[in-house]
């Protein structure tokens, strides 16, 4: 078997009519849910880094470095965390448990159950990956001064931000579209999980990696035995963060673990899937506080002409900016261009390569994540830090605009199409 044939058949387990057809009744639904809440979501995130930004770039931003260091905890636990750790190791766990929900209903229920739509969308999710690491070590490796360490920050795509500009410019969008970037997104983050456990968690303690494990996997048997009180659930799901976080492995995973334990599928007496209503539950919560809180912390770097000059000099800043606004939307259209021939799958009856091009561009944008394996990388209050954080923060906010713009001439293109040729 040739080598075309054999990645076809991995790509393609049965025909495939069109690129961003017609969704399942099942992921319409899980694309209204997700639009719904993260609308709001992504609004409140720019008012975090908003305040960050005005605050760290005010005459208080002593008060507000100060703010971020205070530490308290039980040392005991490896807990004494400052504000800033707490944002990032414990809050943003809220933001994973529900991306670890959001993987299971996709894997169960959604786009990503039949290899041959969960493929479009991983290959692209791959490329998406892949190019801007790869500008990012170009630069790095190959100009004086460069750190390989945050190849990683340029990779990850920012569901609320996304969400937020789809939602202002992108309403006569087909669903599919839609579905195919937020999907991208949500493989982004599973792929950035996997990044993180593995490349930038400290030395592991396997015993106590093995007792987290255990308390995700008591805290899976209670709720598929549908055992929902909160005075064991949240004990467990504490239990498994705490000593996930003691292990030495990033204490974010253990949300997306103990997402992924939730049942995905309903019985046939109840009315919805765990997995959704643990979301419904939980998704303003992360939306609307955890995600907006951490940005508080994570986006407050002085942005004065001085800091930018030296954020745009150093290689790792050069790096993350060409990865977020160049590097996303190359990967992604040409990961969807190589699906399209390997396949010989045409787009959608009404769509065109512009169409991805705009969704490529905005999934450079890259906040909640990127910030996390930027801190990650370089520690907290180093200068090639802060460079990551201002090149984060502007890059972002390129990448909207560019994204932004592009989607809007699409919008415009697809309300003045007859609805009858465009498949939703």
């Amino acid at each position: 078997m040739s080598p075309r044939a054999r990645i076809r058949r991995i790509v393609a387990a049965r025909p495939v009519s069109a690129l961003f057809a017609r969704l399942s009744p099942a992921s319409e639904l899980n694309l209204a849910d997700t639009l719904r809440t993260e609308r709001a979501g992504g609004a409140l995130l720019l008012l975090g880094a908003a305040a960050a930004l005005i605050w760290a770039n005010s005459a208080a931003r002593d008060g507000y470095e100060a703010m971020r260091q205070l530490t308290f905890g039980p040392a005991a636990l490896h807990l004494d965390l400052t504000l800033e750790q707490w944002a990032t190791d414990g809050l943003l766990t809220l933001f994973f448990f529900v991306v670890g929900l959001e993987l299971k209903r996709e894997i169960v229920d959604g786009e990503l159950r039949r290899p041959a739509t969960a493929a479009l969308p991983i290959v692209a999710a791959v490329g998406g990956m892949l190019v801007p690491a790869g500008l990012y070590l170009a630069v790095n490796l190959t100009v004086a001064g460069g750190d390989p360490r945050g190849w990683a920050v340029p990779t990850a795509t920012d569901i609320a931000f996304a969400v937020a500009v789809l939602a202002v410019v992108g309403r006569s969008l087909p669903n599919a579209l839609r579905a195919f970037l937020l999907t991208l997104a949500v493989v982004d983050d599973l792929l950035a999980i996997v990044v993180i456990a593995v490349f930038y968690s400290a030395s592991i303690d396997l015993p106590l990696l093995g007792l987290s494990l255990l308390a995700v996997g008591l805290f899976g048997l209670a709720v598929q035995r549908r055992v929902t009180t909160p005075f064991l659930l949240v004990p467990l799901a504490l239990l498994a963060w705490g000593l996930m976080h003691a292990s030495g492995v990033h204490a974010t995973i253990a949300g997306v673990a103990l997402g992924l334990v939730v049942p995905g599928l309903a019985r046939a007496d109840e009315r919805e899937a765990l997995a959704a209503r643990f979301e419904h539950v939980w998704r303003p919560v992360s939306a609307g506080f955890a995600v907006p809180v951490f940005a508080l912390f994570a986006a407050g770097v002085a942005l004065d002409p001085a800091a930018l000059a030296a954020a745009a000099a150093d290689p790792v800043a050069q790096g993350v900016a060409l990865g977020l606004v160049l590097g996303k939307p190359i990967g992604i259209v040409l990961a969807t261009w190589l699906v399209a021939t390997i396949t010989r799958t045409p787009l959608a009856p009404g769509l065109s390569w512009a169409d991805v091009v705009a969704v490529g561009f905005v999934a450079g944008i890259g906040f909640t994540v990127s910030l996390l394996i930027g801190a990650l990388a370089f520690g907290e209050g180093s200068a090639s830090g802060d460079h990551v954080r201002a090149a984060v923060l502007v890059a972002s906010l390129v990448a909207a605009l560019a994204g932004g713009a592009l989607l809007a001439a699409r919008d415009r293109h697809h309300r003045s199409v007859p609805a009858a040729v465009v498949e939703r």
